[in-house]
């Protein structure tokens, strides 16, 4: 830094000439020495090198190089021999100094720590040859030997603290010694150390090597030493302790140059540093010298990049320059020649990283001229200066632990992140304070600037052990800043830490940041030099989204003659006024320019603000602008906008900032100490006072007021005055320049300053600002209110016509359908009129530029489009704004008039007219996006490609995706339509889910009146950037994603937080109705939305907040009765006294009086019971309550932030998070549902009828199939008990069941369900949902376990019943048996060798079967079949009823599916005159229904006439007369009755024993007598009467349904007790035994025969049982049908149907689902068996090789037990038979006729053989034979899947889809419903059939009659409140297709009116929009309808 003193100048005169008198006569002789002895070093090296190449050495050198490493960063090359000499005859001290480097500075400097056992030092160890000494640089004569390298090592192995550390060193390694054994502790301890010692960059350096004695293995150290998580492999080593061995110190020095060349920088340096003086505090400059050398010993680590030679040297060597930290600090008399020389010494190193570089020693002398002597001195003070400045700035850096960030720069993504919560305490670490800076600007607080540090404590220096006496204590105390603690350092001055932030930033962050600033009233960095280069940058950039408004008073003594101004600052022209200080005055600049501005607030940071310092580096040569707007007020201090300019430090010393902002200002003020023409001073102010521009010099030294000399031109003294007087004098002076003409300041103007670099000049920047402006240029020939009009026609009237038409749909009247399909076609033409018109030009660049631009042009440009839009509109938009007030105002004084005139109205017009004129003109970035949005739309319906575009619209979404993940507001919810554009939105999100994947978020939603700082709160809480400027106020509503940072994410459940900012409530542009309606809306979609929702409230007055509250409290409560509870945090701003407590506890009472009077109110209207708030949702109001500061402190425009309201704020913030950690957020995927659940109920308007939760649907339809899989799993273990137990009491082994054993038998599995039930709905990432229903669960499984318990009890009980019913016949079978046996057995013996021919054989054997029959039945009563049809007819006789009846009943059998019901009944008296009564009311409804088709006023008459005469068609008549008294109400109760009585005589007849006792013919007579009591019964509850062949149809149906079961259990029955069929079946069995007897086979092969023929059968059932539950098993997990829930299995049902077209299959499905579901799941079942015969095969062979293994071991253990007892055939038999007792069935043997087998071996072998061939039976086994047996695998699947809830929709009989068959409280559901018509309702007092669905008549205006006997009507959006079966059903409506009943109405038309005998006409005509409609699409809308 230049001195500017005589007495400086002299003095380095002087030091220069003693610095060359004592080079030229005193030190030749030792330059010629060093000179000789490098030249002998040279020579020794080269030599060297030839002999030993260095093995290690691959960095490219060759043999024969001479390159020395002299750093990490810095290669010196050694000069030839003839350049040696050109150097000495040019410059003899240049060469002194290589000479000096060459010897002396080394290639590597290692330095030795840790434990000095770990090393023997001696003349022998290579590494350190020398002996202990510590503390001196050795160089090591063994490792040169040994390669060839100087290499410095530094003994500090045991020093335990750094006062012995040598000064100013430079390290490339740290060799930390571990003694083998010892090693992991001192690992630990010995990094612990370094990092204290050297702080943590030091690790970097560190190579750890373990040593060893010679006979030592130290291989398991390595292994030790991984298990820290900060080692690495690459940097250890091991040696012996000695270090005699080559190898291993070569292996060293390879790994060590990998380590070097590895860190950045290659060099630790350490060295000290001189502060740098704050120009503001110049008077205190000698202070500060002995300060600034004491603080670099408390912090001397620096890490730089590059060095200097002289940096290097210091301290290395004590024959190397001690450099002196400032020359004009030097005292010649303290020094001799040759610290002199020393002193002035001073190298420059050019180096380069990867190559290696050459030293150029530069030192320019001139011993004879002065004035060059003094050039040289300056250059090397420049050179000191910018080494200085460079390493002042690492060092701060450093400090503020931002030395990571000068090349990679802090991005608005870091810090915007949602980290830990700052605590409320304003003092921070030093280390933290750039993020705290940060962290508190984004949050508004001005104190940002100013936050104390908290310094850490330090022991205190120890007192010296002299006495002191009260002298010498008081000149202690006294004592300057020489004698303080040498450990204590400056604290970093504020605008240290601002700048050092701001040039650590990227360009965006800059930007937030001076945006931020500006909103603080802080000035702004408008010039700023760079720290190390000194090159002088204009930030135009960062004043871009900087808007400045104020008002100019044009005649203060006039009111209403204010003008107001709002523009970006960039264009604002203004007045410039610019300061600047020569010298060091007293007076502090900075403190003057804010009392002239604003003298509440230092604007600019000046030195008595708080927290300021004597010591500053990065402000120096800095200027800052502010501006001055005024409020347009009398006491304004300028009258409009002025721009004031301050340039911090000299101006003398800052020649290129003085010298811009003199030129480009309007005034220019000087403020100096005093002026003198022998200063320096004197040119400057010469300059200024011949230029044109006016100028004011305030002097600090001289007195006196104002004195002008010439006009412009003036000069105050300040000495002796207060600042107050000089500020109005000055402000006077300048108000009085800028009254005249003047110049203009633009700030855009900068870019034609010459000598300064522009950031916007950045290529990057350059290319998104052309490619912004091709698209502003295109907008601006436009009026601003028609650019939207024209450039984006999709968002218009196209998009609002289509909004209002969608919002149409739910209020239809009149024909429904006709009118919905009029309106789908009308939207969907406007679709297509979109498509047509979405070729703007606009939208056309702005997508090309999104698709090609880089991601980082792409955020410029994104940036300059909301620029340039946003200038576009300023003028318009202030002029529009202007005339809105003018007009408002006068319209408000007719008001007050109470003047209701015309003139009122026509005012109130044209303030409408302006309102619309500044809503078009409203134009922003949102409407690109939006337009975007619409386009996507139009095009995704109608799927086609957009003309004249050549981009794909099917990026769109991808496009807007990744702006929205860099953190863009996206709109939410359109603004202007109040529409929430869903198919743009759900492909939004669908592409952030595919870009992050399925994050969960917390969604954070705000609420509130309109301009209550909503969007303010929200910017200031998360620093995002949602609109609140360019004359925009939020509308509609916008999304943004605030990222989780890592450190926070293990607190928190979710990733992201997503804010949702919205418009305001109780807006003033709409009134009335329309502004309710429309804030109801939105504050339940908000609610809805939100985890959390912020209700801000302006003010504290309850009154004021009535309406809003209700609004909020109808919201929560509507949320309530959909099952969603979000919490909710009431926020109070513009509070005046937060601090009183008592205050705010009033409040707080009053607030919650309030909201507990709106839950009544809201109740009432919502129709639910709630007396107060915390009834509707939990509600703290001592917690959830929040006070806010007003936001400004002042009066705007010149009033900063409150830093009330940034502590508000954070303590909201933290809140805010406090709550969001108990919460699991919700994932995109369900806020994208939540979205569409939302909105799609709030068009219904009937919110809580219309919501339906998708979240939660298809949370429950995966519940639905996991309960089907838990309850599988129950069913299939517990058939397989009830299998093995039917088994073992077949076997005579079980006479007994007992529950307890039941339960113990399925208690593992039960267990194993519960555990995981409990993990489902507790590990569950859908738990918070799930937790509703899991007591509901857990019950219904206990339920079934408990049912299917008692059934398989109440089967076996039966079972067990039937063998004791049967043991009489048993017995007798045994008996038949035995004869059997014994009667074969003795005609074998008679035919023995008689017979030889088989057919003669098998003939004697019939001749005599016969009479054996007779024989043995003899005296029994054969069991008869039966003839049910003969029975029926006898019953029907019985009961009087004719032949006539039956004759034609096969017509009427299926009587459940007939359609009308008219013809059964006969009318009564009683309603022949309600008939006649009602006869004229249904001419009046013909007539109005023919007026309202279009018919003429003749043929109503004439039809009436017709009427009335009788004369009417045949088939008209008839269908007239059976639909004028037989309602739909009517015609369901037959068909109910008809349903409930065959039930109940299914139930009945079930319940007789037939299967054990037989068929009786009183079976059928009860059944018969109770139809007809049913039938009795019923009529007597009706008004109309039966026909009797009603009775005789319903109980032939009867009869038909319960034939077949009777006919198979008397068949059962008959086969199980009659004798005689018993004895025939044996047949075969005994002719196959009396053959064997006959060919003499033994007893073993006769018993083995039969054995076989009983263990086929009872393994054909045992298979087949077993397969069928495996079969069944096997279905249900793979057969798509059968493996979800019932909502699933309805859907197949549908596809079956359709697939069919079978008429009469719909119509049982319809009438009787449960039915047809049975049907349909044997018919499936079949065609599965058939399609998959090898699957259904391979079950059959694995349960035969399973039975065939357990025949197996039982033969040997059977055969094994009876030989080790000696036992006999009966004792073998009964063990057998146990064996197999749980597996097969196996009828008692009687061993009387076989009780000669001696060889049960050969037994064995015999049924083994009979097994292998019924093994091989078995494989061809056909499937149908599972028919036959006990377990069929459909009725399986049927109990399975049937298990479920069949109630039908009352209006339209859609079956309830939910899986549990009682699931209350939940009402019944259904995906979608049908037109009521198929069910047969019509229209009262018509034929016309209803064509309309359910799910449109809810959302519809239209009304019904919930009972057929009152004329009372409901509406259909209240349907619930037609009570009973109506209120019991959730039907939500469906603005979808419904196609699939759209084509059963059109395909079935003539089918279903002869079915119903109604028509489709009228009402019910049927729209020709459905006919379009194909079976294929009808099912291909079931899987769109039915997925969840």
């Amino acid at each position: 830094m230049e001195s500017h003193d005589n007495n400086d100048t002299t003095r380095e005169e002087f030091e220069i000439k003693s610095a060359t008198a004592s080079v030229t006569d005193s030190k030749v002789e030792d330059l010629e020495k060093g000179k000789a002895k490098t030249k002998q070093n040279d020579e020794s090296r080269e030599a060297s090198e030839i002999k030993s190449s260095p093995p290690f050495d691959e960095k490219g050198k060759s043999n024969d190089s001479k390159e020395v490493n002299t750093s990490g960063n810095a290669n010196v090359t050694e000069q030839s021999a003839e350049e040696s000499e050109t150097m000495t005859d040019a410059n003899p001290i240049s060469q002194c100094v290589s000479a000096d480097i060459s010897e002396l500075i080394p290639e590597l400097t290692l330095l030795l720590i840790g434990d000095p056992k770990s090393v023997e030092i001696g003349s022998q160890n290579i590494l350190f040859d020398h002996d202990a000494q510590t503390n001196v640089q050795q160089f090591s004569s063994k490792l040169y030997d040994l390669c060839g390298r100087y290499i410095t090592v530094i003994n500090m192995l045991g020093i335990p603290n750094l006062d012995k550390f040598p000064v100013n060193q430079g390290i490339h390694a740290f060799l930390l010694l571990l003694p083998h054994g010892l090693h992991n502790s001192h690992y630990s301890s010995g990094l612990q150390w370094l990092e204290t010692s050297f702080g943590k960059t030091s690790l970097s350096y560190v190579m750890t090597v373990v040593t060893h004695k010679s006979d030592d293995n130290c291989e398991g150290a390595l292994t030790d030493l991984k298990a820290n998580s900060s080692f690495t492999e690459k940097r250890y080593h091991t040696c012996t302790r000695s270090m005699t061995d080559e190898k291993e110190l070569i292996g060293l020095l390879e790994k060590i140059d990998i380590m070097v060349s590895e860190n950045e920088p290659q060099l630790l340096l350490v060295h000290y540093n001189s502060g740098l003086v704050d120009d503001e505090h110049e008077d205190q400059k000698e202070d500060l010298n002995h300060t600034s050398h004491k603080e670099e010993q408390a912090d001397p680590f620096v890490f730089q990049q590059n060095q200097t030679v002289g940096q290097l040297g210091k301290g290395s060597s004590k024959s190397k320059c001690d450099s002196v930290n400032d020359l004009g600090d030097g005292d010649p008399s303290k020094n001799d020649d040759s610290t002199l020389l020393e002193d002035q010494c001073e190298l420059i190193l050019t180096s380069s990283r990867h190559d290696k570089g050459t030293l150029d020693a530069v030192l320019n002398w001139n011993e004879d001229k002065v004035g060059d002597t003094h050039n040289t001195v300056k250059i090397s003070e420049e050179i000191d200066m910018k080494e200085t400045c460079q390493t002042e700035t690492e060092r701060l850096l450093h400090r503020l632990d931002l030395q990571d960030k000068h090349q990679k720069k802090l991005t608005s993504a870091d810090i915007l992140k949602i980290g830990s919560p700052v605590k409320q305490e304003h003092v921070t670490f030093e280390k933290d304070l750039a993020k705290t800076f940060l962290h508190r600007l984004m949050m508004l607080d001005y104190r940002a600037r100013c936050i104390p540090v908290r310094q850490d404590k330090k022991t205190s220096a120890p007192v010296s052990g002299t006495v002191d006496t009260e002298d010498t204590d008081l000149e202690t105390f006294l004592s300057t800043s020489e004698n303080t603690d040498p450990t204590q350092q400056t604290s970093v001055h504020p605008m240290d830490v601002q700048m050092a932030v701001y040039h650590c930033s990227d360009s965006f962050l800059k930007q937030n940041m001076v945006t931020k600033l500006s909103q603080c009233q802080f000035a702004l960095p408008l010039l700023v030099p760079d720290p190390t280069t000194k090159d002088i940058e204009c930030p135009l950039w960062t004043f871009r989204q900087i808007r400045k408004t104020w008002k100019i008073n044009q005649d203060k003594n006039v009111l209403n003659t204010v003008t107001m101004k709002s523009m970006p600052i960039c264009k604002a022209e203004t007045p410039l006024v610019s300061f600047f200080r020569l010298g060091s005055p007293s007076v502090s600049k900075s403190q003057l320019i804010n009392n002239l501005i604003n003298d509440r607030h230092s604007t600019f940071f000046h030195r008595n603000c708080r927290g300021s310092t004597k010591s500053r580096h990065l402000m120096d040569g800095v200027a800052e602008i502010a501006w001055y707007c005024p409020a347009g007020k009398p006491d304004d201090a300028f009258n409009d906008c002025t721009a004031f300019c301050n340039l911090h430090g000299d101006a003398l010393l800052i020649e290129k900032q003085r010298d811009i902002l003199t030129e480009m200002s309007s005034v220019n003020v000087v403020l100096l100490p005093t002026l003198e023409k022998s200063d320096k001073n004197w040119t400057i102010i010469q300059d200024l006072y011949k230029s044109q521009k006016p100028l004011i010099i305030l002097t600090t030294d001289t007195d006196g007021g104002r004195d002008m000399k010439k006009l412009g031109k003036y000069k105050i003294g300040l000495k002796d005055r207060s600042q107050p007087d000089v500020c109005e004098e000055v402000k006077i002076i300048i108000g009085e320049i800028l009254s005249r003409q003047h110049t203009s300041f633009q700030l855009e103007t900068m870019t034609e300053v010459s000598g300064i670099r522009v950031d916007e000049d950045d290529t990057v920047c350059q290319n998104a600002k052309s490619a912004a402006i091709k698209i502003v240029n295109l907008l601006e020939e436009e009026d601003t209110s028609k650019i939207k009009q024209k450039f984006l026609p999709c968002q218009g009237r196209l998009w609002h016509d289509w909004c209002r038409i969608n919002k149409e749909l739910y209020h239809l009247k009149g024909h429904i359908e006709k009118e919905k399909c009029k309106k789908q076609e009308i939207l969907i033409q406007i679709r297509q009129d979109q498509c047509t018109a979405s070729s703007s030009e606009l939208i056309k660049l702005f997508i090309e530029n999104l698709l090609f631009l880089s991601l980082k042009e792409r955020e410029y440009f994104l940036k300059w489009i909301q620029i340039l839009i946003d200038a576009l509109s300023t003028d318009d938009l202030s002029s529009i704004l202007q005339s809105y007030d003018e007009k408002w105002s006068e319209v408000l004084a007719l008001k007050k008039k109470h003047n209701k005139s015309d003139r009122f109205n026509n005012k109130q017009m044209e303030l409408e007219e302006i309102s619309n004129k500044l809503q078009s003109a409203t134009f922003g970035l949102e409407h690109i996006f939006r337009e975007m949005g619409q386009i996507y739309e139009a095009h995704k319906t109608m799927q086609k490609p957009a003309k004249g575009v050549q981009t794909d619209w099917s990026k769109y979404p991808e496009l807007a995706a990744e702006l929205m993940i860099s953190g863009h507001p996206m709109e939410l919810m359109d603004g202007d339509a109040g529409h929430v554009p869903l198919t743009w939105i759900s492909s939004l999100l669908d592409e952030v889910i595919r870009k992050l994947g399925d994050q969960r978020v917390f969604v954070l939603s705000v609420l509130g009146v309109q301009s209550s700082g909503k969007s303010t709160m929200l910017n200031a809480m998360f620093g995002l950037q949602f609109a609140v400027s360019a004359g925009r106020c939020t509308k509609g509503a916008f999304m943004q994603l605030v990222k989780v940072s890592e450190e926070m994410k293990k607190d928190f459940q979710f990733d992201y937080v997503l804010v949702v900012d919205t418009e305001g409530l109780r807006a003033l542009e709409l009134a009335g109705n329309t502004s309710l309606h429309r804030d109801n809306e939105l504050a339940t979609f908000v609610v809805g939305l939100g985890n959390m929702t912020l209700i801000n409230i302006f003010g504290e007055n309850p009154a004021d907040m009535q309406d809003v509250l209700q609004i909020v409290v109808q919201a929560f409560m509507r949320m309530k009765k959909v099952k969603l509870s979000p919490s909710c945090v009431f926020v109070h701003q513009n509070v005046t006294d937060i601090a009183a407590a008592e205050k705010n506890m009033d409040g707080k009472r009053r607030l919650q009086e309030k909201l507990d009077q709106m839950t009544k109110l809201a109740a009432k209207e919502e129709g639910c019971d709630a007396e107060c708030f915390s009834d509707v949702i939990a509600f703290d109001v001592q917690k959830d309550v929040k006070y806010f500061a007003q936001l400004w402190e002042g009066s705007p425009p010149m009033a900063p932030p409150n830093p009330g309201y940034s502590d508000s704020v954070q303590d909201l913030k933290n809140f805010i998070l406090s709550k969001a950690i108990k919460s699991n957020g919700i994932t995109l995927s369900q806020f994208k549902s939540k979205i569409h659940g939302l909105w799609n109920a709030l068009l219904k308007e009937n919110f809580v009828f219309s919501f339906k939760n998708t979240l939660e649907i298809a949370v429950y339809r995966k519940l639905e199939v996991q309960y089907a899989n838990w309850t599988w799993t129950l069913r299939s273990n517990m058939l397989t008990i009830e299998n093995q137990l039917h088994t073992r009491i077949e076997n005579g082994k079980l006479d007994r069941i007992d529950f307890s054993f039941l339960h113990k038998e399925i208690s593992k599995t039960y267990e194993e369900i519960t555990k995981d039930m409990t993990a489902y709905f507790e590990d569950n990432e859908d738990k918070e949902m799930l937790v509703q229903w899991r007591g509901r669960f857990e019950s219904k499984i206990k339920e079934f376990h408990d049912e299917h318990v008692q059934e398989v009890k109440r089967k076996l009980d039966e079972v067990l019943q039937q063998k004791n019913a049967r043991k009489k016949v048993d017995a007798q079978k045994t008996e038949f048996e035995k004869k059997l046996l014994q009667k074969s057995k003795e005609l074998a013996h008679q035919l023995k060798d008689k017979v030889k021919d088989e057919e003669e054989l098998e003939k004697q054997f019939n001749s005599v079967w016969s009479d054996w029959v007779s024989e043995l039945t003899i005296g029994i009563k054969p069991i008869e079949d039966i003839n049910l049809e003969d029975d029926e007819f006898t019953i029907l006789a019985e009961l009087g009823i004719e032949w006539s009846f039956t004759n034609e009943s096969g017509r009427c059998k299926n009587i459940s599916e007939v359609g009308n019901y008219s013809d059964y009944v006969s009318i009564t008296k009683k309603q022949e005159q309600s008939n006649r009564s009602q006869q004229l009311e249904d001419e009046m409804w013909e007539n109005q229904k023919t007026k309202q088709q279009g018919s003429n006023l003749l043929t109503t008459a004439w039809t009436s006439l017709k009427n009335i005469l009788g004369y009417r068609g045949t088939q008209q008549s008839k269908l007239h007369t059976s639909v004028s008294f037989l309602t739909n109400e009517d015609q369901n109760c037959i068909r109910s009755f008809i349903d409930n009585v065959e039930k109940q005589t299914s139930d009945m007849i079930k319940s007789k024993p037939v299967a054990t006792r037989g068929y009786r013919l009183t079976y059928l007579q009860e059944v018969a007598k109770n139809v007809k009591d049913k039938v009795r019964e019923f009529e007597s509850q009706r008004t109309f009467a039966l026909k009797k062949e009603f009775t005789v149809d319903l109980i032939l149906y009867v009869f038909d349904t319960v034939e077949s079961w009777l006919s198979e259990s008397h068949k059962k029955y008959k086969i199980d007790n009659d004798a005689e069929t018993f004895v025939k079946s044996k047949k075969t069995q005994y002719y196959n035994i009396f053959r064997s007897f006959c060919k003499g086979s033994s007893s073993a092969v006769v018993l083995g025969e039969l054995i076989c023929e009983k263990l086929k059968v009872s393994i054909v059932e045992a298979v087949c049982n077993k397969a069928a539950i495996d079969l069944a098993g096997e279905m249900r997990s793979n057969f798509p049908a059968f493996n979800g829930n019932r909502l699933n299995l309805e859907k197949h049902v549908l596809k079956s149907l359709a697939e069919k077209e079978d008429f009469n299959g719909f119509i049982t499905y319809i009438q009787h689902p449960r039915k047809h579901v049975e049907t349909f799941i044997k018919e499936e079942v079949q065609k599965y068996i058939l399609r998959n015969t090898k699957t259904a095969q391979n079950i059959l062979k694995r349960n035969v090789v399973d039975i065939k293994k357990n025949v197996n071991q039982a033969l040997f253990t059977a055969t094994d037990k009876v030989q080790n007892k000696k036992g006999d055939t009966g004792m073998w038999l009964k063990e057998f038979s146990n064996l197999l007792k749980d597996e097969l069935t196996f009828d008692t043997i009687c061993s009387q006729n076989v009780s000669d087998i001696n060889s049960f071996d050969f037994l064995k072998e015999e049924i083994e053989r009979g097994l292998v061939s019924i093994m091989k039976e078995m494989s061809s086994l056909s499937l149908n034979k599972m028919k036959e047996f006990r377990m069929k695998p459909d009725q399986i699947l049927i109990d399975q899947l049937c298990n479920c809830c069949w109630v039908k929709c009352p209006f339209c009989a859609a079956v309830c889809t939910n899986t549990l068959e009682n699931h209350s409280p939940d009402k019944h559901n259904v995906p979608f419903h049908r037109p009521s018509g198929i069910k047969g309702w019509h229209i009262r007092h018509t034929v016309d059939l209803v064509i309309d669905f359910c799910t449109t008549l809810v959302a519809s205006d239209r009304h019904f009659y919930p009972r057929h006997d009152s004329d009372k009507t409901v509406p259909y959006k209240q349907y619930q409140n037609g009570g009973g079966k109506y209120a019991a059903w959730q039907i939500t409506p469906d603005e979808s297709k419904l196609t699939y009943w759209k084509w059963f109405v059109c395909r079935f038309q003539k089918e279903l009116e002869d079915h119903y005998k109604l028509k489709f006409q009228g009402y019910g005509e049927i729209p020709n929009d459905w006919m379009k409609y194909k079976k294929k699409d009808a099912i291909k809308s079931l899987d769109e309808m039915y997925n969840p």
